[in-house]
């Protein structure tokens, strides 16, 4: 477009960019636009071409192309910005000044046109709005005039499909920086790439883990700081025991010192005082010797000027006085020597203290710990404890006993034995037993107090269960077992473990908490388990008894010994009864005995699970045999079908004709069997409250009782006369049965 002589700037079209739409509504005529520029240096009622709002009846391009361009030339007269003249400033003749800007132009869009806006764009094609240098000249210079400069007076534009932008970047594992979709093929070709969406949940996912460890450490740091203090503060303690230490034995060596000091003076004084009262008595007698032999020498001499009568007469008085002097022994010995004696002192008591002083103080007392969790096993039991950081331990004394009904045995032997570290493993114990512990610790200084008592106990012995007496049906188990233990135990817990084959391992679940020695579990039909059983105690778990295996393809039960005739016999695997030819001798039943006496029988421990239960009755045509049910209470002086808890099939062989009946309170209906069966199947079925007697060996039904069965029965056999009956249980329900 040519420029027009009033000096307007030459505009060019900027081709418009692909991404982004130039939306000069939201700048010109939307009631909630930005303000570009202040209202009173705008056009009022200035109207929009339609091709920029977007109206329809608006002016022609070319127009809205002008007042664009008038407006831009509007503006940069009023604040004096160009490139080469004065803006703002009149000519003498009043014209307008020419307005001449070669660089940069002015790049104004056209109506409708699209720019750039993405990051980095800006540097391709400098300038708001394709405004150049001299757009950001007048931006500028507006901010300034009007005091401030806040980014609500900024130029924006819309972007017509961001979420469509966002989706096409991907994330560079590689380069660990997001690309176009467009840039993998070149220059990622190789590179591991992912959406962004997952590159930033995992992005979140890692700093999560970051803070997590954060905290952790920050956790651990501050435990850190408070295990620190503790040890400050201990350390400053035990450093003022040792002050305070020092200082007693200081005035314990003065105070020894002192008292070594007046008992020396005081003895040097007494030896001093003896000594020279011994010299000067003997000092005082030589005097007095002195002067008598001083008198003697005088008043001989005297007597030699005497008269000759005169000196014979004192001659002899003299003689004999002379006589009596010199018969006097004279003690000319010194009876004390002026050589000073050297004494010695004895500081080996001062010596001991000051030594003591630079030894190690006698250690405190120890902390036993409380016992810990799945500290003991059934003969031993880990006992742990603790002393103060700065105390030197050269060894320490660990002492136990057993306890006894709750309180420690006066007579009980008491254990001790030296250890070097905090803690201790005692073996060779009594299984669930209670044990009472105490340590103390030693040095070269001496033995520290004894710590208080703990109670520690041992876990219990493994239970044994009793194999003989496990009963199982397609749904449950009852498990028994024996305790293995002296001591009464808290709990018992039942594992179990499912497996295929007998290679297959793993504990798949755990009944806890089984006060009883006995358990009823619940199972998976047609499958094969491998029980095993703990006791629970203070002590802990003991360890798993030997394992039993269970299989829950049918009712399996072990006939019960308690309730066994005497005439019969239970073979060793508990599934054939025997009644031989001998006779037994009739033995009068005790009083609330469960053996059958009457009757020659026996009764099996049927499990008290409701539902349905088979087992099969292998059988001599030639013998005389009852099969069937009966309540645990039935008389057992009566025969079985003769009283109203109990429903059997009786079989008698008479002159070769075999006898069937289906006895129930001595009753039986007239039913005649063709063929004699040789394995007798019998179906329970509780839901049903029936009884029914199959012939296995050929699917054939015999008969079926409707039996009101408000209590569990147990499976009942017996012989009248000598033969055998085997029991097959623990299989699988025939096809047949399930009809019935």
């Amino acid at each position: 477009m040519d420029g027009e002589a009033g000096g307007a700037p030459e505009v060019h079209r900027s081709p418009a960019p692909r991404d982004f739409h130039f939306c000069p509504t939201d700048l010109y005529d939307s009631e909630g636009r930005l303000r570009l520029f202040p209202e009173e240096h705008t056009r009022t009622g200035r109207q929009v071409p339609a091709e920029m709002t977007g109206e329809p009846g608006g002016a022609a391009p070319g127009k809205a192309q002008s007042d664009l361009e008038e407006e831009v030339q509007e503006l940069a007269d009023l604040y004096a910005l160009g490139g080469g003249g004065e803006w703002g400033a009149e000519l003498v003749d009043g014209s307008a000044p020419r307005v001449e800007v070669s660089e940069p132009r002015l790049h104004l869009p056209a109506a409708g046109a699209q720019r750039d806006w993405r990051p980095g764009a800006e540097a391709e094609d400098p300038g708001c709005l394709g405004w150049g240098a001299a757009g950001r000249d007048l931006r500028e210079a507006y901010r300034y005039a009007h005091g401030r400069a806040s980014e609500e007076y900024e130029c924006y534009v819309i972007p017509e499909e961001e979420d469509e932008d966002e989706a096409a970047l991907v994330f560079c594992v590689t380069c660990k920086a997001p690309v176009r979709a467009c840039e993998v093929s070149d220059a990622h070709g190789e590179h591991e790439v992912t959406p962004l969406s997952k590159a930033l949940e995992s992005a979140k996912d890692e700093i999560h883990k970051n803070m997590f460890k954060l905290e952790k450490q920050i956790i651990e740091m501050e435990n850190f700081a408070n295990h620190l203090e503790e040890v400050f503060i201990t350390v400053e303690e035990n450093f003022g025991r040792q002050e305070q230490n020092f200082e007693s034995h200081f005035n314990e060596i003065l105070e020894t010192l002192a008292q070594k000091y007046e008992e020396k003076i005081q003895a040097l004084g007494e030896k001093k005082k003896a000594k020279l009262e011994a010299l000067y008595g003997q000092l005082v007698s030589c005097g007095e010797n002195l002067e008598t032999c001083k008198e003697l020498m005088e008043t001989i001499e005297e007597m030699c000027h005497e008269e000759k009568v005169d000196f014979i007469q004192d001659a002899v008085a003299m003689a004999d006085r002379l006589g009596k002097f010199l018969n006097t022994e004279t003690d000319v010995e010194i009876s004390a020597q002026p050589d000073f004696e050297d004494q010695t002192l004895d500081f080996s008591d001062v010596e001991q203290l000051m030594g003591s002083i630079n030894t190690i103080p006698a250690p405190s007392a120890p902390v036993i710990n409380p016992q810990a969790p799945n500290s003991a096993t059934g003969s031993s039991v880990r006992v742990c404890w603790s002393l103060y950081s700065d105390d030197t331990v050269e060894s320490y004394l660990l002492s136990y006993r057993p306890v006894q009904d709750g309180s420690p045995g006066k007579d009980q032997a008491e254990f001790t034995m030296t250890v070097k570290e905090t803690y201790c493993s005692v073996r060779n114990l009594v299984p669930n037993t209670q044990y009472e512990f105490w340590v103390t610790a030693q040095n070269r200084a001496g033995r520290s107090p004894a710590s208080e008592r703990a109670m520690y106990m041992t876990a219990p012995s493994p239970p044994v269960i009793k194999s003989k007496e496990i009963r199982s049906c397609e749904e449950a188990a009852l498990i028994c077992w024996e305790s293995g233990n002296l001591n009464p135990v808290d709990s018992y817990t039942v594992e179990l473990t499912q497996a295929e084959s007998p290679e297959a391992s793993g504990v798949t679940e755990s009944v806890v908490g089984i006060p009883t020695r006995e358990a009823l579990v619940q199972l998976q039909p047609r499958q094969r388990y491998t029980i095993y059983v703990r006791a629970l105690s203070v002590g802990g778990p003991s360890a798993r008894s030997d394992p039993v295996t269970v299989y829950t393809t049918g009712s399996f039960f072990h006939l019960n010994q308690h309730t066994c005739h005497p005439g019969l016999t239970i073979s060793e695997d508990g599934f054939t009864v025997v009644r031989s030819e001998r006779k037994t001798p009739a033995k009068e039943p005790l009083p609330g005995n469960t053996r059958f006496t009457r009757c020659v029988a026996v009764m099996g421990n049927l499990i008290p699970i409701r539902g349905r239960h088979y087992w099969e009755v292998e059988v001599d045509e030639r013998s005389h045999y009852t099969v069937g049910v009966a309540f645990e209470d039935v008389p057992k002086q009566e025969d079985l079908g003769a009283n109203c808890l109990s429903w059997c099939m009786r079989h008698r062989l008479a002159s070769s004709r075999h006898k069937y009946e289906f006895l129930h309170n001595g009753t039986t209906p007239d039913i005649r069997i063709t063929v004699s069966p040789r394995k007798i199947g019998i179906l329970l079925d509780y839901e049903n409250s029936k009884l029914s007697f199959f012939n296995a060996d050929i699917s054939q039904h015999l008969y079926t009782f409707s039996c009101p069965l408000h209590q569990f029965v147990h499976p009942c056999f017996s012989l009248e006369k000598p033969g055998c009956l085997k029991i097959h249980n623990g299989i699988s329900m025939p096809k047949h049965v399930t009809f019935y």
